[in-house]
């Protein structure tokens, strides 16, 4: 626990803020540890907590276990000593931070707004995307045009490659999957009752389902950005946690969260391809490593967006991520340039960062897109589509 002394001695929280809490002022110490042991520190990083709270005029520091804002403020200032004293690639100093950022994101996801699903197939919002799988045809892609009382109207149907299949529709079983935004994912069994034009478009009734079955429930906070990056493919045993020297594919991240991101890309790409991306926070590169999960294509702009589950990722690694999702990183960490991609050299080697032999990243947007669509064996239950078609946190 050198790592905590050291960093209550650069917030200036030394023998002042140590009396200053012994005595009693600003909160109850009691109350303190309990909710710090409840919340899983141990008791020097629980007092290391009351001494950066302190340190930050909160005038009750048990409100830190409550309040987001004043959690943010600590996380803020610890992140600050940290980078200031050269301690940020500390075990020790990532484990303490990675705690409070475990404890910031249960925070987050244990909010009402966060907990709330839908439980039937009415509450669903027209505009919603959909994937349609037809039991022994295969899966397509669909959206809602209409959504009433008596029914929902989607879209017709079609492949991967806006190719309309030549299915007699009128009749048809189909179970249909969409991940709602901020939410989770889900499934329900359905009839067409009809096909039909509406608003203009080619497209089909549907019966309602009066439950919907939910899962990938969603494990992450996530952001927009839009922020450009470099994407590089990966093989599937290479150990790949090194910072990149030479330039890979260019993309733009959309969002980010600590289990994946969203990305644009020139061209067509696969899902199922192993890649790395390589971005800049807080004026430094840094790299995720992650599967292909989903893409979709826009034949218009020629462009696709991938969506990536990461892989197990280093705790310094995370916790700039998580710094970012949660807006804590100092105010003057702000990128004055995006693409510090180009490590030179000798700065490399000096910290132990290597060539990476993988310079063909290019050629992910060569060849038809392979989607994880086509993997799927379509003789199943909604309930078989849900768990085995989309892994977790499908549609980060």
């Amino acid at each position: 626990m050198t790592t905590l002394i050291i960093i209550a001695l650069l917030l200036g929280s030394g023998y002042f803020i140590y009396n200053r809490s012994k005595k009693g002022i600003g909160g109850n110490s009691s109350q303190f540890n309990n909710k710090g042991k409840e919340a899983g520190f141990s008791s020097k990083e629980i007092e290391m907590l009351r001494h950066i709270a302190l340190e930050n005029n909160i005038q009750d520091p048990v409100s830190i276990f409550s309040s987001q804002s004043q959690l943010d403020a600590c996380i803020r200032s610890i992140v600050r000593s940290l980078r200031s004293s050269g301690l940020s690639e500390e075990p020790s100093s990532n484990d303490f931070l990675s705690k409070l950022f475990d404890y910031r994101k249960n925070a987050e996801l244990s909010k009402p707004s966060n907990k709330r699903g839908i439980s039937n197939s009415r509450q669903i919002n027209e505009g919603q995307v959909l994937k349609i799988l037809v039991a022994g045809a295969g899966v397509y892609r669909s959206q809602i045009v209409k959504n009433t009382y008596q029914y929902m109207t989607i879209s017709r149907p079609i492949s991967n490659n806006k190719k309309i299949p030549s299915i007699t529709w009128e009749g048809s079983k189909i179970s249909v999957y969409f991940w709602r935004e901020d939410d989770a994912g889900y499934v329900f069994d359905s009839a067409v009752t009809d096909e039909v034009y509406s608003l203009g478009i080619s497209s089909l009734k549907i019966s309602h389902s009066e439950q919907l079955f939910r899962t990938q429930k969603r494990s992450s906070i996530r952001i927009k950005i839009n922020k450009p990056a470099f994407l590089y493919l990966v093989a599937d045993n290479e150990i790949s946690y090194f910072i990149e020297t030479n330039p890979g594919l260019r993309c733009f991240l959309e969002d980010i969260s600590d289990t994946g991101c969203a990305l644009a890309v020139g061209g067509k790409a696969e899902a199922g391809l192993r890649v790395k991306i390589q971005f800049s926070l807080s004026k430094s590169p840094v790299c995720m490593i992650g599967t292909v999960r989903s893409t979709t294509y826009n034949e218009e702009k020629n462009q696709s967006v991938l969506r990536i589950e990461a892989e197990d990722m280093p705790v310094d690694t995370r916790n700039k991520i998580l710094s970012e999702v949660f807006g804590v990183s100092p105010d003057d960490d702000e990128d004055d340039e995006d693409l510090p991609f180009r490590v030179l050299d000798d700065e490399a080697a000096s910290i132990g960062m290597k060539k990476s032999a993988a310079n063909n990243s290019n050629s992910i947007v060569n060849g038809i897109a392979n989607t994880i669509d086509n993997s799927i064996t379509v003789n199943r239950s909604a309930d078989e589509f849900a768990d085995s078609a989309f892994p977790a946190d499908f549609g980060n």
